[in-house]
């Protein structure tokens, strides 16, 4: 039987999300809602922002050179004592990436934060050796890993997302790009290195180079083009889109 483990740690903060720790006032906790890897070294980025008091999105990441910032709303009542806002960035993210590090050791990120300068994190391993291999990996990487909790469960539980993102995609990508996607995704063609080509998608769904190619390109614009499309509830009207 496989032993499924749920471990808790909390290592040095690091990346393009420990700079707006330094830069953003009064910030209590930056959690990823959600990110994946876009192409050489720039991550798609969904961060809840909490703070003690308001502050300007805009003004913040401008002075920033790695981070492009695409969409903010604020998501917290008007009531509440601290001020919740969502961003949506494309980051350069700095080699290694915590993230990065963990998705390599083929764990499954349940959640990830930074506060009071530390990065916390919450992960799915299958058995032992794949603990011991990521709590190395991390302590080598980035001087620290200090382990929280560990329990044994029966299932990897939710990852950074809860697959809201997916059910999206499912509902408004056609079929043929739905399955290129799939396709690409897992013969990892979406991998850092890439461990297949365009070639090997095409061959594996016997279609023709350029209809791959076709199918890939319309698949990707509608993915950034959900993404990236301005809410039309987001509070006040205050969105942002390049």
């Amino acid at each position: 039987m496989i032993q499924i483990l749920r471990i808790e740690f909390q290592t040095s903060a690091s990346g393009v999300v420990s700079e707006l720790m330094a830069r953003i006032p009064d910030v209590r906790r930056i959690e990823f809602e959600n990110a994946f890897y876009a192409d050489e070294g720039n991550w798609i980025e969904s961060l809840l922002v909490t703070t003690g008091t308001p502050f300007d999105p805009e003004s913040v990441l401008a002075a920033l050179s790695r981070v492009d910032l695409f969409h903010h709303e604020e998501v917290s009542d008007e009531s509440a004592d601290r001020r919740t806002y969502r961003l949506t960035v494309v980051a350069h993210e700095p080699y290694p990436f915590l993230l990065g590090v963990i998705l390599r050791g083929q764990a499954i990120p349940n959640r990830l934060e930074l506060h009071d300068g530390h990065s916390n994190g919450v992960v799915t391993v299958k058995e032992w050796e794949s603990f011991r291999t990521l709590a190395d990996r991390i302590q080598e990487q980035f001087g620290r890993f200090e382990l929280l909790s560990v329990n044994q469960v029966e299932t990897t539980g939710e990852a950074l997302g809860s697959g809201q993102l997916g059910r999206v995609l499912r509902n408004e990508l056609s079929q043929d790009q739905l399955t290129v996607l799939r396709t690409a995704h897992r013969l990892g063609y979406f991998d850092v290195p890439r461990r297949a080509s365009a070639d090997d998608i095409a061959t594996e769904l016997d279609i023709a180079q350029s209809t791959l190619s076709e199918r890939l390109r319309l698949a990707e614009k509608h993915v950034f083009d959900l993404i990236f499309s301005v809410s039309e509830n987001a509070p006040n009207g205050d969105a942002d889109e390049t």
